[in-house]
């Protein structure tokens, strides 16, 4: 009896062993969480040497542009160009109706010889005393009348012809033959586009900085991968009362007629001198309303570790950022990355750093 007991004993204490063992640590408490490194994209901070240039907003315009017009009014009888081609100085471009003028020209014509053959007659029979000075001074005065009148009759006819005077692109004309146009009216645009003007406005803190015969960039929107180079040609000699701007006007090649008078285009005018700054990838800087912060990584007994630090921005420069305080050249930033910081300054990283992850930290954060 004794020794049954001490048996079935043995036998429950071994299952309860065996139950503790294999199911006890089912029961524990499960240990501590700790979060895994965060990786991020790196880069260094790199002392560079930055040109000074100087940025505005500008028109182009041709170096002569007019639209042609008659002065006198007529029909137009002949039109010697098309529209959008080239045109030398000088080529005749349309012609009024000279049916009227050219009859009067003839008669002009035949007055001024019969004045002219009077007056060397005149001067003859003057010569042998055969008539009065009187007589040949008339002669003479009427030689001259006739002679104005057919000058006066040659103008008109040279104003109902339109000449180039200047060499250009023409642009769509406005007329069509047989129409009868009026003093003044529009008939052809006439441009000289190489080379062409670029004028833009400054503020009067920038006079100091423009000077006639530097070098600037021009880019338009319609050639977003060009760049066109030219030289300050002018500078205004004063300012808008209105707005303490000063005009400045400068000069570039367009022997391919890309450029077009009456684009936009935005202007550097390139300063002589060059200036070093500190400068790291525009996706390292968050910029947030109490003041732009950078995210340095930098070694500790834990490992690598990203410092939140403020920082003062100066100028852009394609995808990078000056920084004028905040950061030295050689150290290592954050420039992309997903990550929340522990104890509201700093977060432990790993090792690799060069995961194509964005950046994107909340006002939480800071």
């Amino acid at each position: 009896m004794w020794k049954t007991f001490l048996v079935v004993f043995g036998l429950i204490v071994a299952i309860l062993l065996g139950i503790f063992f294999i199911k006890g640590p089912q029961f524990a408490p499960p240990p501590l969480f700790v979060m895994p490194p965060e990786s991020v994209s790196s880069g260094i901070a790199e002392e560079m040497v930055w040109e000074n240039s100087v940025s505005a907003v500008g028109t182009l315009r041709a170096s002569q542009g007019v639209t042609l017009s008659a002065e006198v009014s007529g029909t137009i009888s002949e039109i010697h160009f098309e529209s959008g081609q080239n045109a030398q100085k000088g080529d005749l471009l349309f012609e009024l109706d000279t049916s009227a003028e050219r009859a009067q020209l003839e008669s002009a014509v035949a007055s001024a010889e019969l004045a002219e053959v009077n007056l060397k007659r005149t001067k003859e029979l003057r010569a042998s005393r055969s008539v009065a000075q009187s007589e040949l001074d008339t002669a003479e005065a009427r030689a001259k009348e006739a002679k104005a009148a057919l000058s006066q009759i040659q103008a008109q006819l040279e104003k109902k012809v339109i000449r180039a005077p200047f060499s250009g692109r023409l642009g769509i004309r406005q007329i069509d033959l047989g129409e009868y146009i009026n003093p003044g009216a529009p008939v052809v645009s006439l441009q000289s586009v190489d080379p062409m003007f670029v004028d833009f406005s400054l503020p009067q803190q920038q006079l100091s900085k423009v000077k006639s015969g530097y070098e600037f960039r021009l880019t338009v929107d319609t050639y977003t991968s060009k760049t066109f180079d030219g030289t300050v040609k002018a500078i205004d000699p004063e300012l808008n009362l209105t707005n303490r701007m000063f005009r400045v006007r400068g000069v570039i090649r367009n022997e391919d007629g890309a450029l077009v008078p009456g684009m936009f285009a935005n202007v550097d005018v390139v300063q002589p001198d060059s200036t070093t700054v500190v400068a790291v990838p525009g996706t390292a800087v968050y910029y947030q309303a109490f003041g732009n912060t950078v995210f340095v990584i930098r070694d500790s007994d834990e490992g690598k570790i990203v410092e939140q630090r403020f920082v003062k921005v100066g100028r852009t420069k394609g995808d990078f950022v000056s920084i004028v305080e905040g950061i030295a050249a050689g150290e290592e930033i954050v420039t992309a990355g997903t990550f929340k910081l522990s104890d509201g300054r700093s977060v432990v990283v790993n090792n690799s750093s060069s995961l194509p992850v964005s950046l994107n930290p909340t006002p939480a954060d800071a």
